[in-house]
């Protein structure tokens, strides 16, 4: 007969409460090596349509050899946040390498909005110049509170500027994030102000259309682009990717999703080869970053499920002994 084994449930605020910024962000430089290097296979995510430009998507992956492997499964319903809820809502399930057992469930909305501000923290750390002191960040949702969380571990930001399609919601976000991370932050009244003089700009928005143009952004900027992904979407212009040193999380997923690039690469603009690298080839030195101090570095952020995997393997350890919900199965 079967005796079953204990599954850890990891709700939300289990994650919050158990996975550290700088934890994780050390985490997804060591994944995103392993996955350039070809060392934590996956498959390609799928995406399921739905109504009124909402996704289901599913995604599988493993660690590597003898390591943690599973899979997400997540509803991606970008109107959410305008109603001050997650944009992006399921689990994550890990298994056991030794037996192929489930062991532990995550909450997703929680995992992905610490694991994807780390991915980019970590690549911000890799190719924003060392003196970056200015920050501006577009959005005033979760991913927008995470960035600045999560940028400030790795970049002693003295300023942040916040905005957002709402003036009021904004000033709200930019007196919490003044309040709570002890960071001057004030809200911009266009984008243009937003990322004047700005040392990082990430964006963070819902934004199908480019709301970030090339001509705004100063030599020496290094900008995170993560927010919606899609086949057609964009948020940033033709001109700043051509003049970014254009850097992915995955050449895959960029190929795939990442809008702003498909366009130029389908119209001849650009080639492959416009893509410098993959953030793991910079981590572990295999490709230079930043070249020089007027470069304009861009990670393009897209998500992927090593990074999930790494994030949960994380949390599992820096919960040990931790008394957490567990249910036999």
């Amino acid at each position: 007969m079967h005796e079953g084994r204990d599954v850890r449930i990891f709700g939300a605020d289990d994650v919050w409460a158990h996975l550290s910024y700088e934890a994780c962000i050390a985490a997804m430089r060591d994944a995103m090596v392993a996955f350039s290097e070809g060392r934590a296979p996956s498959v390609p995510r799928a995406f399921l349509d739905l109504a009124g430009g909402n996704m289901f998507g599913a995604m599988a992956g493993s660690l590597g050899e003898g390591d943690m492997f599973g899979a997400k499964l997540i509803s991606l319903f970008p109107g959410n946040v305008r109603h001050g809820k997650p944009s992006h809502l399921g689990l994550v399930a890990v298994f056991d390498p030794a037996d192929g057992s489930l062991c532990s469930v995550i909450d997703a909305a929680a995992l992905t909005a610490i694991r994807t501000a780390s991915a980019s923290a970590a690549a911000t750390d890799a190719l924003a110049r060392p003196d970056a002191r200015t920050l501006a960040v577009l959005g005033y949702g979760e991913q927008a509170e995470t960035h600045i969380c999560a940028i400030l571990t790795v970049r002693s930001i003295e300023r942040v500027r916040v905005w957002g399609r709402d003036p009021e919601r904004c000033a709200r976000f930019a007196d919490r994030i003044a309040a709570a991370c002890a960071v001057p932050c004030t809200a911009a009244t266009d984008v243009a102000h937003a990322v004047s003089d700005a040392d990082i700009v990430c964006t963070t928005t819902a934004a199908v259309e480019p709301i970030l143009y090339g001509r705004w952004i100063a030599p020496g900027t290094h900008i995170n682009v993560v927010g919606f992904a899609g086949s057609d979407a964009a948020e940033i212009d033709a001109d700043l990717v051509l003049r970014a040193r254009y850097i992915a999380d995955s050449r895959a997923s960029v190929f795939a999703e990442a809008g702003e690039f498909r366009s130029l690469l389908q119209n001849g603009v650009v080639t492959d080869a416009h893509i410098v690298a993959e953030i793991g080839d910079v981590y572990s030195g295999r490709t230079a970053g930043r070249k020089c101090d007027d470069d304009i570095t861009l990670y393009r952020s897209l998500g992927h499920i090593v990074q999930d995997l790494a994030a949960a393997r994380t949390l599992v350890d820096l919960s040990s002994g931790a008394a957490l919900r567990s249910v036999r199965l």
